[in-house]
């Protein structure tokens, strides 16, 4: 597990709630719509409603949806949030594999030039 500060989600939580199909849809219709119930997100999806409110209970551990009771009601709503971090945690992964890779590189012809 990553270390995190606090009021961060660890990069592969989100990886992981993003892993499942269902979950990316139900993400998808929340960025869309500005938040829905899990009966509503149901009813577009191939799953039942209790399916989806386990998919919205780990898109929730990852700290993608918010949950808000009006009522009797549950309106779940997206929070990109963690994914941006997500994304900025990739990002610097990236950059130093390039830096490797270029050092690599530089090695590499140094070793076969005149």
């Amino acid at each position: 597990m990553t270390s995190t500060t606090e009021g961060e989600v660890a990069p592969e939580d989100v990886l992981v709630a993003l892993a499942d199909p269902i979950r990316r849809e139900v993400l998808t219709v929340l960025v869309r719509e500005g938040g829905a119930t899990s009966t509503s997100l149901a009813a577009g999806l191939p799953v039942t409603r209790q399916a989806v409110a386990k998919h919205l209970a780990v898109l929730d551990r990852a700290g993608l949806v918010r949950a808000h009771r009006a009522g009797r009601e549950v309106r779940y709503e997206a929070d990109l949030q963690p994914l941006r971090q997500a994304t900025h945690w990739m990002n610097a992964l990236a950059t130093q594999w390039e830096h490797r890779l270029a050092a690599i590189k530089d090695l590499a012809e140094g070793a076969t030039g005149p």
